[in-house]
């Protein structure tokens, strides 16, 4: 009876991984990798049809149009909104609802509903929530003896940022819960017995523990938020003006309304870059961070 040696017992192993890898890998081959070259494809064509090669010339107008340079600026700024708080209600919520509350699982699975419902239908309903005559948030007001609110004119990039922190938190509160739980007793009991008080053993045991997590909150939200589409095209529709003129949405403009699908694939092309810098960034600065248990 033979034996197999090592590097011939890895090899079949390895074969038999790829093979059943095999069809995902199809399915991101096909779904994922080809409808990315030929976005990069398209974005050196001009043209109605994109049928007039121009090489960078795409690039070099999107790099110096302001219009693009906007719609970043306001995507960055929703992002920055999304982000942070994602990690402060999440983590908050998670930390109350971790305690021994009776009903506990029933809140969570409330703060849960709304990040399975789809973005079109939380849009649609907020947006009749917020409407400045037929809303009800108007009308409570009203019925509260206090002034009506203009919610999408007078600060429609907070607003439809709070709307997905309103969708995404039960989400981040279900990945920190996750966190929480995974860190050992014993620290917080040792921390207690040497005298330290609620205060310090949230900073000095609990925050860095859950480094991974909010590592991993943090680059899901800044790769959520940059790449952000309904909330803008169903709540303002981009306005008011260009208030919430958001990077995806402009491109969607750029594309299907001005009918320039050149130019909208090398803008396509330039935010996939910044969101794999950003997710890069986040990746090294947090391992670095992480403490190891």
């Amino acid at each position: 009876m033979s034996v197999l040696r090592p590097r011939t017992l890895s090899a079949r192993y390895a074969r038999t991984a790829y093979l059943f890898l095999l069809p995902a890998i199809l399915f991101f081959a096909a779904f994922f990798y080809v409808p990315i070259g030929n976005v990069v494809s398209t974005s050196l064509m001009s043209g109605p049809s994109a049928d007039r090669f121009t090489g960078l010339g795409n690039y070099a107008q999107a790099l110096s149009d302001p219009a693009v340079r906007h719609s970043f600026l306001v995507t960055a700024g929703f992002a920055l909104i999304v982000v942070a708080g994602s990690i402060v209600l999440g983590l908050g919520l998670a930390m109350a609802l971790d305690q021994p509350l009776r009903g506990r699982v029933a809140f969570r699975v409330m703060l849960l509903v709304p990040y399975l419902t789809s973005v079109a239908i939380v849009g649609l309903l907020w947006r009749n929530i917020l409407d400045p005559e037929l809303g009800v948030l108007n009308r409570t007001l009203v019925a509260l003896g206090l002034p009506e609110q203009q919610w999408l004119n007078t600060s429609p990039l907070l607003t439809i940022a709070a709307v997905t922190l309103w969708q995404n938190v039960g989400y981040t509160m279900v990945l920190f819960l996750a966190g929480l739980q995974g860190i050992p007793e014993t620290f917080h009991e040792a921390a207690k017995i040497d005298g330290a008080d609620a205060w310090h053993r949230f900073w000095r045991i609990t925050l860095p523990l859950l480094a991974p997590t909010t590592l991993f909150v943090s680059v899901m939200a800044v790769i959520s938020g940059l790449q952000a589409f309904g909330q803008a095209y169903i709540i303002t529709n981009g306005g008011p003006g260009d208030a919430t003129d958001l990077s995806v949405f402009h491109i969607f403009n750029v594309a299907f309304r001005a009918r320039d699908f050149g130019y909208a694939s090398a803008q396509s092309v330039l935010l996939l870059i910044v969101i794999v810098a950003f997710t890069l960034i986040q990746l090294r600065a947090g391992r670095r961070g992480e403490v190891q248990y």
